[in-house]
């Protein structure tokens, strides 16, 4: 019975712990906002292939939630150069195509071009041209999963701009160093970018800013790289990046080419192209090493909720893309129609944080005081938090309105205050009646009046302009 309750309180302790980590900013009073404001990048990083945006990460709302946003575009040819991050990433793909691989280490290499000659199959199966993890196609409106620490690329292998919006989840329990953002890189030099900055109105600490990303290989002794990886000093030399002026995006100027699978449409292999062979797997193929890492929000096939005159909401969370399991994070995308409103609701168990990608829309979120702590409107490429538990509820403009939301736990849930499913629905009548000091006539139309879920039509009994009441 001891060992029983040993075991218990451990459990317990463990995962207190654990809540305290994501938690632990309302007990130091990282979310005392008393005013919410849609947010443009503060500063950038020029490169030779792109540039990169960053918000700024010590606002009081990103903070708040724990995580930081970037933006990179990367022009035609551009190569994001390998990095990983200290916490968990969402990468939405708001514009464009391009190649996106992930490196795992302890996973096998499972893209192989074989040597072209008269030699043995046997003998070809043991010489290659190259070998490397998988590379996949990211395209608009595709969400992709990066677990901490596991390093990446990226490359724009079409004829416009690749344009991706990055959220890091830097209060995340993976990450075990402080909230502020960190990214590895193993090549480049930004700091020949940073040279070439534009700054907007609010990128003043120059210095502290940058300290975001730098390349790993420079804190090491060339000696000592030349001994680990068996090439000569130049060559470690030019892993640092000393003299690379490109900076963390670069061009490649007869572009990028890999092993990949074909394309729809396309013929599957050659016939002295053998498939990869299983012999001396490490047994991780069926865990990480094999997660599907992407999922496409755009689809409107895959809406979770659809009305063909307001719009349709989509979502993808750990039931739908398991490795958000490990990342703790989900994604969700709206798109509503001319003047169409998304009913009030609230996250029950996340931050929430939006980017803008089409549109504008007037936006208000309500606080625990019943104080609208945002009362704006936002248009495309601005950036909004609603902490957990606040109350938002969003109306399209004329051209309509489209966002994806980045939120801070991979099943987070929704509660809404109007709607067939909502708060108000799910109450008595005469609760609702007594409570709002109404008769049971209006508080039953006040229940039943809305048949839609949570995406609304616009009708007109609210006033043109005005966010209709819930």
């Amino acid at each position: 019975m001891a060992k029983l309750f040993l075991s218990v309180l451990s459990f317990l302790l463990l995962f207190g712990l654990s809540f305290a980590v994501r938690g632990g900013s309302w007990q130091q009073g990282e979310c005392q906002i008393r005013s919410i404001n849609a947010q443009e990048p503060s500063y950038t990083i020029q490169a030779e292939g792109g540039v990169t945006e960053f918000w700024d990460y010590k606002n009081e709302q990103f903070q708040c939630a724990g995580v930081s946003i970037r933006r990179h575009r990367i022009q035609p040819r551009g190569l994001l150069l390998p990095l990983y991050h200290s916490a968990p990433v969402l990468v939405y793909v708001v514009k464009g195509r391009g190649l996106f691989g992930m490196m795992v280490s302890g996973c096998p290499e499972t893209y192989e071009s074989p040597q072209q000659s008269q030699q043995s199959r046997e003998e070809r199966s043991q010489r290659f041209r190259d070998r490397h993890q998988k590379v996949e196609q990211c395209e608009q409106g595709e969400i992709v999963a990066i677990p901490a620490g596991a390093a990446h690329w990226v490359y724009n292998d079409c004829d416009e701009e690749l344009v991706l919006v990055v959220l890091h989840d830097n209060a995340n329990n993976a990450n075990q160093l402080d909230r502020n953002p960190r990214s590895f890189l193993l090549a480049g030099n930004p700091e020949r970018g940073q040279e070439q900055q534009q700054y907007g109105q609010h990128g003043t600490r120059r210095g502290e800013e940058h300290q975001q990303l730098g390349n790993v290989f420079r804190g090491f002794d060339v000696r000592t790289l030349s001994e680990v990886f068996m090439v000569d000093q130049e060559t470690a030399r030019k892993l640092q990046g000393h003299d690379d002026e490109r900076g963390h995006i670069i061009t490649v100027q007869r572009g990028l080419q890999v092993i990949r699978p074909p394309q729809k449409g396309e013929e599957y292999g050659r016939r002295d192209e053998e498939p990869y062979s299983a012999a001396g797997a490490n047994g991780l193929e069926e865990t990480i090493c094999s997660a599907k890492m992407r999922e496409n929000l755009d689809k409107a096939s895959r809406a979770d909720v659809y009305n063909p005159r307001a719009g349709r909401f989509s979502t993808v969370n750990s039931l739908t893309l398991p490795i958000l399991r490990f990342l703790r994070l989900s994604a969700a995308r709206g798109v509503l129609y001319r003047n169409a409103i998304m009913s009030p609701h609230w996250y029950v168990n996340a931050h929430s944080i939006i980017y803008v990608t089409r549109g504008e829309s007037r936006m208000q979120i309500v606080n625990h005081r019943g104080q609208a702590v945002f009362d704006g409107q936002v248009r495309e490429g601005q950036v909004v938090v609603v902490p957990h538990n606040f109350a938002v509820v969003k109306q399209a403009g004329e051209q309509g309105f489209e966002w994806v939301a980045f939120n801070t736990n991979d099943n987070a849930m929704i509660n809404t205050l109007s709607g067939r499913t909502s708060a108000i629905r799910g109450l008595p009548r005469d609760v609702v009646a007594n409570a709002y000091q109404i008769s049971r006539e209006e508080a039953e139309r006040l229940k039943f009046s809305r048949r839609e879920t949570i995406i609304f039509s616009w009708s007109g009994r609210g006033g043109r302009g005005r966010v209709a009441s819930a």
